[in-house]
């Protein structure tokens, strides 16, 4: 067990309707959670579209300090909260006690960029008229969270939408609302009204999300999850023109070339690959080795990955937990037997290992037309294909319809400035795998999502701009 203790979280929204959050390694109880209603969610709306006018109004500077408070509070409560994500979430001890630190740092960047929300002046074309523009809050906001990153995906959007005056209603996963109660319960104890950030925890996922667009009061939907699911949730925005933000599924690829330096490289490809257990958007989904390196590379990776030790996640020697839930081992494995039955070569592990348990893998003779090559795997699987020229391995790493994050590693500075601008995604790392930061903006191209998120065009994602002609001086 943990030596950290967290508290019980089921006294902070009781009701006669609950449902079950369990620890994926073990499969216990850890709480019950109020399972919330389309009625629930209307009166939320409700409430966070009321509060918008006083919260809009906050002088930046007074919103700025009450997120400051938050971001104070959740590293005050660094160790309980970690504990907590690693039960509900399934995440290594390390992970997660990073992971706090991460989303942390999202509330101290917008509790600063709130203050720096400037307009703009325009030159006017006439002696009696002067022309600016005002930013200006959206509106009322929902934002529905994934599971894999149950507190920092949450801060990466209500810190932006709080900072620009928008209330926020977050409906979390249903694996892991337990991260999320908490996190809501330190921003009302920081300051942070009610009414202004609101948490709904719920089996009904698709019934909340359609009341968030047949309600015109809510004039902003940012999510974070898979393509498929976003695909639907364009299709809802039509319906009232409702404004979304999606960061959606990835394929992501590392290309690694002769002339790379293959001790890091293999450091890259592992710490992009098994992160979370491979459960990341932007964990590697195809490792693809030029021919040179090819035979040195795999060695070195699958010594890497022999040598991780799977285990308990409150464990912080281990590197590799469980994964989500069965349906996701599952389909784990059926990836790693249709390649193998395919024509792959299996260098290690491919087993489960029990309901949510999976060996880490290393493939090898992966092709493009592999369901491997071609779906999210989602699991902690490296699946390598061998390469020829730096045309060819372009052209393979951009034939996928998504488009989140790829990784480059060469020690030639020409190649890696053609190659990260000829590959067709919104983030690309050269000789680095872990690219995410608070100040850089998150996001992808093609069937990956719109909008970013992070950085200065995280808060602009919840703004208005308002332009004014003033007449008649």
């Amino acid at each position: 067990m943990s030596e950290y203790a967290f508290p019980p979280l089921a006294f902070l929204h009781m009701a006669s309707l609950t449902f079950p959050v369990h620890d994926p390694a073990s499969g216990e109880l850890v709480d019950q959670v109020t399972d919330h209603t389309p009625d629930d969610a209307r009166a939320a709306i409700v409430r966070a579209h009321a509060a918008w006018g006083a919260w809009r109004e906050r002088p930046a500077a007074e919103r700025a300090q009450l997120l400051r408070r938050w971001h104070d509070a959740l590293l005050d409560h660094k160790a309980p909260l970690a504990a907590l994500m690693t039960r509900e979430a399934g995440k290594v001890h390390a992970e997660s006690l990073g992971e706090v630190d991460y989303a942390a740092s999202f509330v101290e960047w917008f509790a600063e960029e709130a203050r720096r929300s400037y307009g703009e002046i325009i030159p006017s074309p006439s002696r009696d008229r002067r022309l600016f523009v005002l930013r200006q809050s959206v509106g009322v906001v929902a934002a529905i969270t994934p599971w894999n990153f149950p507190l920092a995906m949450i801060t990466r959007k209500v810190a932006p939408a709080l900072a620009a005056g928008c209330p926020v209603i977050i409906k979390p996963a249903t694996e892991t609302p337990l991260t999320a109660l908490y996190a809501e319960r330190l921003a009302h104890e920081a300051g942070i009204p009610a009414d202004v950030y609101c948490t709904l925890p719920t089996t009904r996922n698709a019934e909340l999300g359609a009341v968030f667009f047949e309600d015109a009061r809510v004039r902003k939907v940012s999510f974070t999850g898979s393509t498929a699911v976003g695909k639907q949730l364009v299709a809802q925005s039509a319906m009232r023109l409702t404004k979304l933000s999606l960061e959606l599924g990835g394929n992501a690829p590392v290309l690694v070339f002769d002339d790379a330096d293959i001790e890091r490289a293999v450091r890259g490809t592992m710490a992009a690959k098994f992160r979370h257990n491979g459960q990341t958007c932007v964990c590697v989904n195809r490792v693809f080795v030029q021919a040179g390196v090819h035979d040195r590379f795999v060695q070195q990776l699958s010594e890497a990955v022999q040598a991780l030790r799977s285990g308990r996640p409150d464990d912080p020697a281990v590197q590799v937990g469980p994964l989500i839930s069965a349906r996701a081992t599952q389909k784990v494995q059926r990836l790693v037997d249709d390649a193998v039955q395919a024509g792959a070569q299996l260098l290690l592990g491919g087993q489960v290992q029990g309901e949510r348990w999976f060996e880490p893998t290393v493939l090898t003779g992966v092709r493009p037309d592999m369901s491997i090559s071609q779906e999210e795997i989602f699991g902690p699987v490296a699946a390598v294909q061998r390469f020829e020229t730096e045309e060819e391995v372009i052209a393979r790493a951009n034939d996928t319809p998504y488009g989140l994050a790829a990784y480059v590693y060469s020690e030639h500075a020409a190649r890696c400035w053609r190659v990260a601008e000829a590959l067709e995604y919104g983030m690309v790392g050269v000789n680095e795998s872990l690219i995410g930061t608070t100040v850089a903006p998150f996001g992808g191209v093609k069937q990956s999502g719109m909008g970013r998120e992070g950085s200065r065009q995280g808060l602009e994602a919840f703004q208005e701009l308002k332009y004014v002609c003033y007449g008649g001086l």
